[in-house]
């Protein structure tokens, strides 16, 4: 049978857990649970900010290290403080909400 190539294999995968499992990397289900689009969107961060060319194995490896790192970020922190969604980063800070605007 004929391995997918890393393009390949990346198209066809789509949950945390399936890019988890596939570059090997050891996790808690309940930190992905929780977790899962943080992860994604930081492995994805990642991957752009470090872009490797290269033979698959060396590729596959880059790709396999951030992903981990992704992970990691999230079993040390939280989403809230690792704000990887604009949601988060504009969350930051108080808000001002003038008395005359709640008597509307």
């Amino acid at each position: 049978m004929n391995e997918l190539t890393l393009d390949e294999a990346m198209e066809e995968l789509s949950a945390a857990e399936d890019f988890l499992e596939y570059f090997g990397v050891p996790y808690d289900p309940a930190v992905v649970h929780v977790n899962r689009l943080h992860i994604l969107q930081r492995f994805h961060d990642y991957l752009t900010h470090n872009p490797l060319e290269g033979d698959d194995d060396a590729v596959r490896e880059h790709h396999r290290a951030f992903l981990e790192m992704a992970y990691r970020d999230f079993t040390v922190s939280d989403a809230v403080t690792e704000k990887v969604f604009a949601v988060f980063k504009k969350a930051s800070g108080t808000a001002f909400v003038p008395i005359g605007a709640l008597q509307r």
